[in-house]
């Protein structure tokens, strides 16, 4: 057999393996067939993770390192890939990448990123992105302000709500709020290089920026005195999110324009920030719509 031919017969084995795992997967979920029990968790007990540098980040999993890959304000250090993960890729030839390639085994990068970390093979070594200031975004109907909501997995699955219904940018605090990392950016799953992110030290003052450029701030409450569909006004929102268990803090409840609640007609009156966010946000979408306010940053 010829070269050419084994590469014709290992493509194809590729081929019908992934049609085959599509049509288990799809006979698990309609319940034709069990689901495999999950594995063990690999223990961390040993695993200590590495001193990072101040300007260091580590991204993994294959669709966050490809959009930070794609977005050109990522400044490049280093890719470490798996054979495999690297032709899921599809980069090209490893040679002609403008940053070095480095072809590592799966412990290799459990050695860096701790072996729970679902990292499919391939981790990015980047610097963080560039500091934005609220005066750009002047121009965006549309912003979302998060009152020290800590955890990454929440950020991130907002941030993918914001980039969904064209928000201009997420404002946060630097302090009790997730820094750019790895766990975030995966969670948000590539929306990480699609929003501005913003960390600010005061959000009061931020929120008083907000006011000068021309933003109505609504600080959503499960107890806000109307519902946040009559609370809307003019063609700038920047929709305030308190943290996953006390909300919004008093100073921040003082500072906004106005408060609002979600209208919530069953038993149960609060929802998990990021499902809050999202429901919020695709209301305040429908309110700008309405306003004329959807030249910039509507999809």
């Amino acid at each position: 057999m010829s070269k050419d031919d084994a590469k014709d017969k290992s493509s194809r084995d590729t081929h019908y393996a992934t049609l085959r795992r599509a049509v288990r997967d799809a006979k698990r979920e309609r319940g034709e067939i069990p689901t495999p029990p999950q594995r063990k968790p690999k223990s961390n007990k040993d695993w200590k993770p590495p001193q990072l540098q101040p300007e260091q980040v580590f991204l993994y999993g294959l669709h966050t390192v490809r959009a930070a890959l794609d977005n050109s304000e990522r400044k490049l250090v280093k890719l470490s890939v798996t054979q495999n993960a690297f032709a899921r890729l599809d980069l090209g030839e490893p040679a002609a990448l403008p940053f070095p390639v480095e072809f590592v085994s799966p412990q290799d990068i459990d050695k860096v990123l701790g072996p729970e970390a679902i990292h499919q093979g391939v981790m990015l070594e980047t610097r963080p992105l560039p500091v934005r200031r609220l005066e750009a975004l002047k121009e965006s109907p549309l912003l979302l302000v998060l009152d020290q909501v800590t955890d990454p997995h929440n950020v991130g699955a907002i941030m993918r709500s914001a980039v969904a219904f064209g928000a201009g940018a997420i404002i946060t605090t630097q302090r009790h709020s997730p820094t750019e990392s790895g766990v975030l950016a995966k969670s948000a799953s590539g929306a990480l290089e699609l929003i501005p992110y913003i960390q600010i030290t005061n959000l009061a003052d931020a929120l008083g920026e907000l006011h000068r450029l021309g933003f109505q701030t609504i600080g959503l409450d499960s107890e806000g005195p109307a519902v946040v569909e009559e609370t809307f006004a003019g063609d700038r929102i920047a929709l305030v999110l308190g943290s996953e268990g006390k909300g919004l803090r008093q100073k921040t409840r003082e500072t906004v324009t106005a408060l609002a609640r979600l209208d919530m007609p069953g038993a149960i009156k609060s929802l998990n920030v990021s499902n809050a966010a999202a429901i919020a946000l695709y209301a305040t979408r429908q309110h700008l719509a309405k306003a004329g306010g959807t030249s910039s940053g509507a999809r």
